[in-house]
C-alpha cells in the first residue's frame, strides 16, 4: 500500500497544532486565547534561534564568517519579530488578563527551559537554574548539555584566533561555565580587528547587534510586565517586574561594548 500524499496540513500537523491551545478559564476568557498562542509561538521561535545559534557556531568553527554573518542577520530579523510581538500582547488590558491570570497557578516564565538554553548560548550561565527542572526531564538534559557546552562568545574568540589574532590563552582556555567577563589584552586585539580588517570588523558589528536585539527585547518585556500587572508579583513566586529590571543593561559581551570608547 502506497503512503498517503504529503499534505499542507499533514506535514504541518496543522490538527495537532491547533489543538495545542488549551484555555483553562470558565468561559474561557477571551483574552486567554491570545495569551497561550502568544507565548506559544514565543517558544517555537526560541526554538528556531536556537537552531540558528548552532549554526553560527558551526560556520565560525569551520572558519567561514560570511555563512555565519548570513545566518547572524537571520536571528536579528526574529529577535524584531519577538519584540513585534509584545505590542500584540499590550492589545491586552490589565483587567483582561487579571480575568484568567489565577489559572496560571504556578506557571511561569521562569520555566521556559529554551529561554534559559538562550541565554547559556550567549554565555549568561548560572547553575541555579538547573535546578528549577527536574533531573530526568527533556528540559535538565538540554540545559545541562547547553551548560556544559562552549558559548557563541568561545566559537567567536577561537574564530579570531585561527584568524591571527592574539587572543589570550586562558580566555581560549577558559571555563565556559562561568560568566564572561572583560579582557584588555582582548580589547586590544579587537581595536585592531575594527582598524585593520574589515571583514571581521562586520562580525563583530554583528554580534553587537545581537547582544543590543537581546537588550532590546528585555527591556519591552519588561515594559509589557510593568504595564499589565504593574508592582504586583509574578506568576510562579518571582518578583515580577522588579525582577526583570535587574536583567537590563547587562551586555553579552562586554568587551565589544568597552572599546567603543578607543576607536
Amino acid at each position: 500500500m502506497s503512503n498517503p500524499a504529503v499534505t499542507y496540513g499533514s506535514y504541518l500537523a496543522v490538527d495537532e497544532l491547533l489543538a495545542l491551545q488549551r484555555p483553562r478559564s470558565d468561559g474561557p476568557e477571551h483574552d486567554e486565547m491570545l495569551f497561550i498562542v502568544i507565548h506559544q509561538v514565543y517558544e517555537l521561535w526560541f526554538k528556531q534561534v536556537l537552531h540558528e545559534l548552532d549554526y553560527v557556531m558551526r560556520w565560525l568553527t569551520e572558519g567561514d564568517s560570511h555563512r555565519a554573518q548570513h545566518t547572524m542577520k537571520r536571528v536579528l530579523t526574529i529577535l524584531k519579530v519577538k519584540v513585534a510581538q509584545l505590542d500584540i500582547l499590550e492589545t491586552m488590558t490589565p483587567l483582561e488578563f487579571q480575568s484568567f491570570r489565577s489559572r496560571l497557578e504556578a506557571a511561569s516564565g521562569f520555566q521556559s527551559d529554551q529561554f534559559r538554553q538562550l541565554e547559556f548560548v550567549l554565555g549568561h550561565k548560572t547553575a541555579g537554574a538547573l535546578a528549577r527542572f527536574p533531573e530526568d526531564s527533556r528540559a535538565r538534559r538540554a540545559l545541562d548539555a547547553r551548560f556544559a557546552a562552549p558559548t557563541l562568545w568561545d566559537a567567536f574568540l577561537r574564530f579570531l584566533a585561527r584568524e591571527g589574532y592574539a587572543v589570550p590563552a586562558e580566555l581560549l582556555n577558559r571555563d565556559v561555565t562561568a560568566s564572561i567577563t572583560a579582557s584588555e589584552p582582548l580589547q586590544d586585539e579587537l581595536i585592531r580587528v575594527y582598524r585593520t580588517d574589515p571583514k571581521n570588523a562586520e562580525l563583530c558589528e554583528r554580534l553587537v547587534d545581537l547582544d543590543e536585539g537581546i537588550q532590546e527585547w528585555r527591556y519591552r518585556h519588561v515594559k509589557m510586565v510593568q504595564r499589565t500587572i504593574g508592582t504586583r508579583p509574578g506568576t510562579g513566586g518571582s518578583s515580577g517586574a522588579a525582577y526583570l529590571a535587574t536583567t537590563l543593561m547587562q551586555p553579552l559581551f562586554p568587551d565589544l561594548w568597552a572599546i567603543r570608547a578607543r576607536l
